[in-house]
């Protein structure tokens, strides 16, 4: 299992051809409390950089974009009911969707835990 990261504050861990997609740590605290997540279906099909979600909290709305092409084959239902364990727990339990990958090679695109540390300084 291996982690990348976006520059637009996403997490992506990937086991084969599944990714699990969420919002990292420094993304959540910059966002204060989440009240809501806008997520998409299982079975939608997205490209790299189209909008896929949007998480609002008391400070703002932010889009999520994919990082990546792929088609949705879950998502993290519980984060309707509970969109505050985004805050809680966004690098674990509060996962926002399982992606069946397009095109592996797009990880290339993407950093390391080193180089996502680089990024928020």
């Amino acid at each position: 299992m291996t982690t990348y990261y976006s520059e637009d504050h996403e997490w992506i861990t990937v086991e084969g051809d599944t990714a699990t997609l969420g919002i990292t740590k420094h993304a959540a605290d910059q966002l204060g409390e989440v009240v809501f997540v806008e997520q998409q279906d299982s079975g939608e099909e997205f490209e790299k950089g189209g909008e896929i979600g949007v998480i609002e909290s008391v400070k703002a709305a932010s889009e999520i974009y994919a990082p990546l092409d792929g088609e949705i084959t879950a998502v993290n239902e519980d984060l309707a009911d509970n969109p505050s364990a985004l805050n809680e727990d966004p690098e674990g339990a509060a996962w926002i969707y399982k992606i069946k990958l397009s095109d592996s090679a797009q990880l290339e695109d993407l950093m390391d835990l080193d180089g996502y540390k680089a990024l928020i300084g």
